[in-house]
């Protein structure tokens, strides 16, 4: 995949708030990153998915990034970037949730995944 500035920027902050809506509300790497990167970026399922889960290769994901990365499916830039926007992105979403009531929080979340689900329900 060629890199061009448009594409960095666009990676770049699709980590950013990958990572911010995981510390907002816990979530980010499946239910934000694999549709973005398939809807957006024209990923493969697979390679969204190889690609997401290489972001957790040091802390839980190494057994199945390695399997993902044998068959061509992880792209080693992309996950550079999106890690670079996440760490980021998360320390932000964090420190915005810690300002929210339980409640408010709770909202926030329901909404995102009825988002989410609605878009993916009718992907072609």
């Amino acid at each position: 995949m060629k890199m061009d500035a448009t594409l960095i920027i666009g990676l770049l902050l699709l980590g950013l708030l990958a990572g911010y809506l995981s510390g907002l509300v816990g979530i980010g790497g499946g239910i934000v990153m694999v549709p973005v990167l398939v809807l957006l970026f024209g990923f493969t399922q697979h390679k969204a998915q190889g690609t997401t889960l290489a972001l957790l290769i040091l802390p839980v994901g190494i057994l199945g990034v390695i399997n993902y990365y044998k068959t061509g499916n992880v792209d080693i830039k992309t996950t550079l970037l999106l890690c670079a926007g996440f760490v980021l992105g998360s320390y932000l979403g964090s420190k915005t949730a810690i300002t929210l009531s339980q409640e408010m929080l709770r909202k926030v979340f329901a909404i995102l995944m009825f988002v989410v689900a609605v878009k993916m329900f009718f992907q072609k």
